[in-house]
Order: structure tokens, then C-alpha cells, then sequence
């Protein structure tokens, strides 16, 4: 396809679909707390926010196996390689199953040690070690529905993941409601329906790639499936992205301990607000993920021109919806806080810092929108570079401004996004041709 043909719909097609993807994961976690919140005890609460912290922290660790399919399929398939397409299919569900079933084998460390650290205590830890125990067994089918959701997006499909996360989130909370409600469960109803959905969703995702997307065809394709050089370059972008993954969480983490030191209205507050934080990047992770198809289709094509013009739409995209967000938080920022809290004290504190969330959309749409970039085109080691660098510079930043408070903590996290956006930015303009970097 010329470069020409690239426009807005084709961003559109990619970052909307992913948008309402991911606006419908909160709503499990809502529902899991509005069930457990019904109960008499206070208990089942608590074990399962305490149990899904755990386990948000475990998977997300494992994103990179999203990331790394998208960037690598999209490239293989604007090369018009559909054999590679199918390769890279093959290695990502090898990698996810051999990680999964070690996570399941170290369960019993990974809850016995990780549910402590969180802050799991008495009868709280008992009731979250019976949703831990549950739940890890779905950990091979939630990493290999995070390559198949990449797979998708690297086949320029984004309407495959929607109808997946759709249908994982309506089960999970279908499943919340029979089981616990219904049928007289807790902590370990909670963990049940999530397993089954977890399950499910992999199967329907299984599903669309054969029926849809001829993906046992592309697999069969290959006679190797696992070439010596791909499996090391397949590893080595990995592990590039894993530690990335983790400065990125390590920063975040840093930031809620920080802000805990400063008192519990602080963390209250700053809890609150990171829930606009996140509210933000599902709006920037759309165009993000539509700027990693289209880059890696670009680049798989060897095509400057087309790679040109797909930066430059999704740049403008990214850009608009940054401009939307500063909009909405100054108009409606105290109205949503008061939504999030009807605790005065907490709401009150959260309002003296609504002007960092007012700025962050200038500040973080840069990272986001570069962080696309760089995973369509396969730079993972600059990436997990200036990532280093960044949350370098995010603990650089509280050591002087800590003086400062709360402020000095908030400053530190826009410096953070901030050195992420400059730093990637340098990388982009110091690039030459169409070669991995």
C-alpha cells in the first residue's frame, strides 16, 4: 500500500478499538471490590485487593510479551512475511507457556513471600493465599492471551482484542456475582470466576487467530519454527523490554512508598490522583498502540516515507488527545475527585494537587507516544536505556526536591515522563535509515 494511502482512519481503526479495551478492564477490579464490599466482613475485602495487587504486579512485570509480538509481527507482516507472522505467533505462546508454568511451580515462594511484602497480615493472609493459590493457574493463559492480543495488533486488527477483553471482563464479572453472590463464595469465588474468564478468553483469542486470521496455516508454513538466530534475537528484545518493565513499575511503586512517608491523607490523595494518571493513559496507550502496528508495518516495508507519515499522525493524535485530557482535567478535575472520594480531608488534599494532573498530559504524552514507536520498530535496547536513565532521574529528582513534600514528589514524576519523552525523542532524531537500533 503507497505511504499516501496511510490517513487518520487507519490510526483510528487501531486506537479506538484498544481505547474501549482497555476503559473495560477497570471495571472488573470495581466490580471484585463492589462484591467483596457487600460482605459482612471486612475480611474477603481486603484479601483480595491485597492477592490482585500481587498478581497486577506479577503480569504487568510480563507485558514485554505483548510488546515484542506486536513490534515483530507488524514488521513481518508489512514485509509481506506471513510465514515470520506465523513464527512469531509460535515463539511468543512457547515463551508464555514455559513462563507461566514456572510462575505455577513457584507459587507457593512467590505467595508464601510476596503477600507479606504487600502488606497481607493474620487472617487477611490466609483468605488472600486461598485467591493466590486459585488464581496462579491461570498465569499461562493470561500471558498467552498478552501475545495473542499482540499478534492481533501486529496483524493490523484491533477489533480481535476488543471482542477478547470484552468478553474476559463481562465473564469475570458475570462469574463474580453467580458464584460469590449466588452460590455463597468469597475470596475464592473472586479467584474462580477470573481463572475461568482467564481460561475462556484465551480459548475465543485461540478462536479468532485460526477462523479469522488462517494462524495454524502461517504456523504450518514454517519448516523451522524456532531458527537458532530468532530465538536469540526473540530473547534478547525480551529481556530488553522485561527490565524496562520493571524500572517503569519500580518508579511507579517508588512514588506511592515516597508519597506513604509523607502521612495517609498524602497517600490517600495520591492514590486518588494516580487513578487520573490512569485514566489518562488509556486515552495515550490507544494511539500508542496504533503508532506500534503502523511503525512496524512501516518498517517491515523498508518504506522512510510511509514511517514519516505514520509518525506524523499518530504524533497529532497522541497530541490531541493530550490537549483533551488538560481540558477536561481543568474543567471537571475537582467533580471527579469528589466522585473518587466523598472523605473532605482526603478531597481537599487531593484538589491542592490537581495542577500536576492538569500538566502531566503535556508532559507524559511524549513517553507514551515514543514508547509506541519504539516498540513497532524493535529498539528495545534504547528503550530499556533511557528507561534506566529516567527512573535515574526520577530518584535524582526527589533526593534534591524532597524538601519539597508532596510537590517535590509530584515534580520528580514529571521529570521522569519528561526525561523519558526528551530522551527516546533523541534516539528517534539521531536515527539513520530503517535499521533496529
Amino acid at each position: 500500500m503507497p505511504h499516501s494511502n496511510i490517513g487518520h482512519r487507519d490510526v483510528l481503526r487501531i486506537a479506538l478499538p484498544m481505547i474501549l479495551s482497555n476503559l473495560s478492564v477497570p471495571l472488573v477490579g470495581m466490580v471484585d471490590t463492589a462484591v467483596m464490599g457487600h460482605l459482612p466482613k471486612t475480611l474477603w475485602l481486603a484479601a483480595v485487593a491485597v492477592a490482585g495487587s500481587l498478581f497486577a504486579l506479577l503480569f504487568v512485570a510480563f507485558n514485554f510479551l505483548r510488546m515484542s509480538a506486536t513490534g515483530t509481527t507488524a514488521r513481518a507482516w508489512g514485509a509481506g512475511d506471513m510465514a515470520a507472522s506465523g513464527r512469531a505467533l509460535a515463539q511468543g505462546l512457547v515463551l508464555a507457556v514455559l513462563i507461566g508454568v514456572t510462575l505455577i511451580v513457584l507459587g507457593p515462594l512467590l505467595g508464601g513471600s510476596g503477600l507479606p511484602l504487600i502488606g497481607a497480615e493474620g487472617d487477611i493472609t490466609r483468605e488472600a493465599r486461598v485467591y493466590f493459590d486459585i488464581r496462579i493457574w491461570s498465569a499461562p493463559f493470561v500471558l498467552g492471551n498478552y501475545v495473542l492480543v499482540g499478534w492481533f495488533l501486529g496483524m493490523q486488527n484491533a477489533r480481535a482484542p476488543l471482542v477478547v477483553m470484552l468478553s474476559n471482563n463481562l465473564l469475570n464479572l458475570s462469574l463474580d456475582l453467580w458464584l460469590v453472590l449466588g452460590q455463597g463464595m468469597h475470596a475464592d469465588g473472586v479467584a474462580w470466576a477470573s481463572l475461568v474468564a482467564e481460561m475462556a478468553s484465551f480459548s475465543l483469542a485461540s478462536w479468532i487467530a485460526i477462523r479469522y486470521l488462517d494462524a495454524a496455516r502461517l504456523i504450518r508454513r514454517n519448516p523451522r519454527l524456532f531458527p537458532t538466530a530468532e530465538l536469540r534475537a526473540l530473547l534478547k528484545v525480551n529481556s530488553d523490554l522485561f527490565v524496562r518493565t520493571l524500572a517503569l513499575v519500580g518508579v511507579l511503586t517508588a512514588f506511592t512508598a515516597l508519597g506513604a512517608r509523607l502521612g495517609e491523607g498524602i497517600l490517600a490523595a495520591n492514590a486518588l490522583l494516580m487513578n487520573l494518571q490512569t485514566l489518562l493513559a488509556f486515552g495515550l496507550d490507544g494511539f500508542a498502540h496504533a503508532a506500534e502496528a503502523l511503525v512496524g508495518r512501516a518498517l517491515g516495508r523498508r518504506d522512510a516515507a510511509m514511517f514519516r507519515r505514520v509518525l506524523l499522525l499518530t504524533l497529532q493524535w497522541s497530541g490531541g488527545i493530550a490537549l483533551l485530557y488538560v481540558l477536561g482535567f481543568a474543567a471537571f478535575g475537582k467533580e471527579l475527585v469528589g466522585l473518587l472520594t466523598s472523605i473532605p480531608e482526603v478531597r481537599a488534599t487531593a484538589e491542592n494537587y490537581l495542577g500536576w494532573m492538569q500538566l502531566s498530559p503535556l508532559v507524559a504524552v511524549w513517553a507514551f507516544w515514543l514508547d509506541g514507536v519504539f516498540i513497532g520498530a524493535g529498539w528495545s535496547r534504547m528503550m530499556r536505556n533511557r528507561m534506566l536513565l529516567s527512573a535515574f532521574g526520577f530518584l535524582a529528582g526527589w533526593y534534591l526536591l524532597r524538601g519539597w513534600g508532596n510537590q517535590g514528589l509530584w515534580l520528580s514524576l514529571m521529570l521522569f515522563f519528561l526525561l523519558r519523552g526528551v530522551t527516546l525523542g533523541v534516539g528517534l532524531i539521531q536515527h539513520r535509515g530503517l535499521r533496529p537500533i
